[in-house]
């Protein structure tokens, strides 16, 4: 069911929240985490976002994972299994308001996405200009689908798919020209337009 969308401004509380819960979360999945990171907006400092701390679980492999939900429903976790994104396992964390707290983004190791989610958020750490023009088209997606979170992810998607290439090969360490700040991509922790936490 479609939220309403609420940007808030960005707050040095969210990675310091995204370090305790992966904290929670490798202790509880005992050994299966080969790699924990904090991603999207929440992880980008300066950058207004939804008050939706993701995190990014890189796990010895999803069957095994797949086995572990208890752990996840044990922290309060409700198991989403791909929700849009093939490989993909994904767990939601709701406050007893029933407002969203933690998103959690769980692949394989070795899957594309893993790179995909950690070179968006990193272009936008290394990209001032591009990190305002995300939070300027954030805004008007959400002028446009106040109550609908979904639609507000849906309507960024192009924003995103137009600087995912320039973040890709940023992250690769190839030589590339900082995109033209109007270039249009998709929903931003999710990279695709399912979750995205801002």
């Amino acid at each position: 069911m479609p939220k309403s969308v609420e940007l808030v401004l960005y707050s040095a509380v969210w990675p310091v929240l995204a370090e305790r819960e992966i904290g929670r979360l490798v202790h509880a999945l005992h050994g299966l985490v080969v790699e924990a990171h904090h991603i999207g907006s929440t992880a980008v400092p300066g950058l207004s976002a939804k008050p939706v701390v993701d995190l990014l679980l890189v796990v010895r492999g999803v069957a095994e994972l797949d086995g572990r939900e208890a752990a996840f429903r044990h922290l309060g976790y409700r198991c989403r299994g791909e929700n849009g994104i093939t490989g993909r396992r994904y767990y939601t964390l709701d406050d007893i308001s029933v407002r969203r707290q933690f998103q959690v983004h769980c692949f394989g190791a070795g899957s594309r996405e893993i790179e995909r989610h950690l070179a968006f958020r990193d272009y936008l750490r290394t990209h001032p200009q591009t990190a305002r023009a995300y939070e300027a088209e954030k805004r008007r997606c959400r002028e446009l689908h106040p109550d609908d979170s979904n639609a507000y992810c849906d309507a960024k998607a192009g924003w995103i798919a137009g600087v995912l290439p320039l973040a890709l090969a940023h992250f690769a360490g190839r030589s590339v020209v900082d995109g033209d700040s109007s270039a249009t991509g998709e929903g931003d922790a999710g990279i695709q337009s399912d979750t995205g936490g801002g």
